[in-house]
């Protein structure tokens, strides 16, 4: 399957946003740690499908502090189990946190903390599938694809600090 990717600009640095055509397959940082290796020829953003387009859109609101929930038709792909932790973290409230404990357990697999990590950390639409708003078990700020510094920011963004 063909994929189109864009790059834009945003406070935290540059994003790559991935898609198939019709949904939103990816939002990678630059030196992500999942990325895929090969995430194609960057196409100029008038040339990108509306998805990504209309991911622009959402990500400016977002960062602006207009915008806490995307409207993005969204594909992932990943197992079984991590589409559940996936699906689940996008009902995290904006501006709140959950440990991976209370993200377990809110999957009826309260053992299952550290197989929830793992799936949290290979989550490719990052923001979007809002990753960064899982925290340790005693609120500390832990790994994360796009670095520990760039989660403190989504996490400062999202509890009212400015980014801009």
């Amino acid at each position: 399957m063909k994929h189109t990717r864009v790059t834009v600009d945003s406070p935290v640095g540059p994003l790559a946003l991935v898609s198939d055509g019709t949904s939103l397959t990816g939002v990678f940082f630059e030196e992500h740690r999942h990325a895929p290796g090969d995430l194609g020829p960057d196409t100029p953003l008038t040339e990108a499908p509306p998805v990504l387009r209309k991911a622009t859109v959402q990500l400016e609101e977002y960062f602006r502090g207009e915008r806490q929930d995307f409207d993005l038709p969204v594909t992932a792909a990943g197992t079984d189990f991590q589409q559940r932790v996936w699906a689940l973290l996008r009902t995290i409230p904006y501006g709140r946190t959950w440990s991976y404990g209370q993200l377990a357990a809110a999957l009826g697999q309260p053992g299952a903390s550290r197989a929830v990590g793992l799936a949290n950390g290979r989550n490719p639409v990052s923001i979007v599938v809002p990753c960064h708003r899982v925290v340790g078990s005693d609120g500390a700020i832990t790994g994360y694809g796009g670095g520990v510094a760039r989660k403190q920011q989504l996490l400062d963004l999202e509890r009212g600090a400015s980014l801009f």
